[in-house]
């Protein structure tokens, strides 16, 4: 899209110098007016003064006179206008006489006369400018705030787009439509008005909006939902009714509106009812969609994360005709998103796409592309030419576990704590067939936690088993228990791991019926519209079923930690062993912990090792470790999200 062209800045040049004339000139008028400060006087006085030779000088100007005394003090009268001898009596005096003109150029006196005339209009003209240039100039708020692109624009086309073929093909239909319209008129059918696009963030929904419109080569405009709504009234639906004027005069066009949810809530749950400036908008909304005028040649793709939140008037059909959802990407799709991030960077030959494609479950098309530019800038920071697959297993610890810590000085007794908490998840993880596959344990402290045991499945999950669950109870388990059996202590740095159970277990007996109460759910959840998130839940059940739920979740907690407790007895020498080399080396991979359980040696020379505390830590002020945000245990609202710790 051609650059607007500038308007010309004389006139705003011409009234910045008019501007400044005119505070120049009242300021020296002020200063003028200002001075010494002088007594004002009788007349009579100050001639009573001359004669008795206390007056040193006078400065006569008309009938006003201005002097100083013999002691230096300023004073001020007024002379009678007939009154002939004043200058013989000064002069008979020996006072110093000094006349000024008192008459002025006409221009001054008339300047002061039209000045507040002349300021008025330049305002007025100013102002009156400002309107008729629009945008978001004075009196325009209630234009719209939508960016136009066009094909002059860098385009983006499905092929800088990857990992969501479904979300592709469903959006193939809308530009054959924008570039061939006939073709789907002539059989009577009507193209959808609207596209909604529903994912997680990172996801590529904008993305996605975007390679549309550079496909069909169309006009593209884009706003936010939070654009519309401000502080005065009915400024949100006059910007949706400008939004859809300007879609008119450039359609076919396509509209995209990004977090609709904030303009497109579900109407009553505001705090003004309905008169809430946000209820109007989404009205307007309503009706530029599909009201008694016909908007045709306009496609509007709308994107929200959260729409179980959006009016049901909004997502009826013939409004919002669609609703395309842009999944995680699964191992395939990462690879794909990682190639296409991947183009401009000089790669090495080591850097194998789909070995890390299947080591990020759960990354959205965003983190993979932080991921390799986080790659990217640790490359340039080491001095190399090229990325390699060791910057790129680096990045991935720093996004999943945080940043080394390596000024972090802790004690001996600390660091061989969280060794020995940290090498019972891993056994235990290693020895459980239904736990997912150890990828690398550290007891260096990264972010907030002392040391992390990270899993990482072999295959994307969408549904979870009971097996699956419990395995990772005790997994969880294993660190209190690695800690009571070989230092004979108890710590906070299972707190984390505990609460992470007990919401497992909890969500395994309210949730998905796996437990012996049966095949049931217990509590409703309460969607509160208007915060947006679950944050109630009805209790629909007696305290006796309470009471029955408590103790299920216990029951269930108790059995794997039992269950983590024997496989670490039975495998003490194992667990020692692991726990040993951590200290020596502060971090094993998935290969080396199975050397270390077949009782084979290591190949590879251990780690320089971190500076530690002679001292120990006082008791009580054991640090947890708490987890990470990246996890394991990806799921759809089923499984809390964190790492082992």
């Amino acid at each position: 899209m051609p650059l607007p062209k500038k308007q010309p800045k004389s006139y705003k040049s011409a009234l910045f110098w008019l501007a400044a004339g005119i505070i120049i000139i009242i300021l020296w008028s002020l200063l003028q007016s200002s001075g010494v400060a002088r007594e004002e006087i009788n007349f009579s006085v100050f001639l009573d003064s001359v004669e008795q030779n206390k007056v040193s000088e006078v400065t006569i100007s008309g009938s006003k006179i201005e002097g100083k005394y013999t002691d230096g003090s300023a004073f001020k009268t007024i002379a009678p206008s007939q009154y002939n001898d004043l200058v013989k009596i000064l002069r008979d005096h020996k006072v110093s006489i000094e006349v000024k003109d008192t008459t002025r150029s006409p221009w001054f006196s008339y300047l002061f006369t039209w000045l507040p005339i002349i300021i008025l209009i330049l305002f007025w003209v100013f102002f009156m400018r400002q309107m008729q240039a629009g945008g978001n100039k004075a009196l325009s708020f209630g234009k719209s705030r939508a960016k136009m692109f066009s094909g002059l624009q860098k385009k983006v086309t499905f092929k800088d787009v990857a990992g969501v073929d479904e979300a592709k093909e469903e959006l193939q239909e809308i530009i054959e439509f924008l570039k061939n319209p006939k073709k789907f008129q002539r059989l009577g059918g009507r193209i959808p008005k609207g596209v909604l696009l529903v994912g997680a963030p990172g996801t590529g929904k904008t993305l996605l909006a975007r390679a549309v419109a550079g496909e069909a080569n169309v006009p593209f405009f884009s706003i936010s939902g939070s654009d519309f709504v401000e502080m005065f009234v009915g400024v949100g639906a006059s910007r949706v009714r400008d939004l859809f004027e300007q879609g008119k005069k450039h359609a076919p066009c396509l509209i995209f509106i990004d977090e609709i949810d904030a303009v497109g809530r579900q109407r009553g749950a505001g705090l003004g009812g309905g008169h809430d400036e946000r209820e109007q908008t989404l009205n307007q909304l309503l009706v530029e969609m599909d009201g008694f005028d016909s908007n045709e040649g306009i496609i509007l793709i709308a994107a929200t994360n959260r729409p179980d939140i959006l009016d049901s008037a909004l997502l009826r059909p013939g409004r919002f005709d669609r609703r395309i959802v842009v999944n995680m990407p699964d191992v395939k799709g990462r690879e794909e998103i990682l190639r296409v991030h991947t183009r401009q960077i000089p790669l090495s030959k080591d850097v194998d796409l789909k070995i890390l494609a299947r080591s990020t479950p759960g990354f959205s098309g965003a983190d993979l592309a932080n991921l390799v530019n986080e790659a990217a800038l640790l490359a340039a920071r080491r001095g190399q030419n090229k990325v390699t697959m060791k910057d790129f297993e680096d990045s991935k610890d720093k996004v999943l576990m945080g940043v080394e810590r390596k000024s972090m000085i802790i004690s001996e007794e600390e660091k061989k704590c969280t060794a020995y908490h940290e090498a019972g998840h891993a056994l235990v993880a290693a020895l459980l067939p239904e736990a997912d596959p150890i990828h690398k344990v550290t007891i260096i402290p990264r972010g907030l936690a002392l040391g992390v045991t990270q899993q990482l499945p072999l295959d994307d999950r969408y549904t979870y088993s009971q097996d699956y669950l419990e395995a990772q109870l005790a997994v969880l388990m294993a660190g209190r228990i690695a800690e009571n059996l070989f230092l004979n202590k108890t710590t906070t740095g299972a707190a984390n791991d505990f609460e992470k159970a007990t919401e497992i277990a909890r969500k395994m007996v309210c949730q998905y019926g796996m437990s012996d109460l049966g095949p049931l759910t217990f509590g409703e959840r309460d969607d509160l519209i208007f915060l947006g998130r679950d944050l109630a839940m009805h209790k629909n059940f007696s305290e006796r079923t309470a009471q029955l739920i408590d103790e299920e979740v216990k029951k269930i907690v108790l059995r794997n930690y039992n269950r983590a407790k024997n496989l670490i007895e039975e495998n003490r020498e194992k667990l020692q062993a692991i726990a040993e080399t951590l200290l020596e080396r502060e971090v094993l991979s998935s290969e080396e912990i199975e050397r270390l359980i077949q009782g084979k040696p290591l190949k590879s020379s251990p780690r320089k090792k971190r500076r530690t505390s002679r001292k120990s830590a006082p008791p009580g002020k054991a640090k947890a470790r708490p987890s990470t945000k990246k996890s394991s245990l990806k799921t759809k609202k089923a499984i809390p999200e964190g790492s082992l710790s």
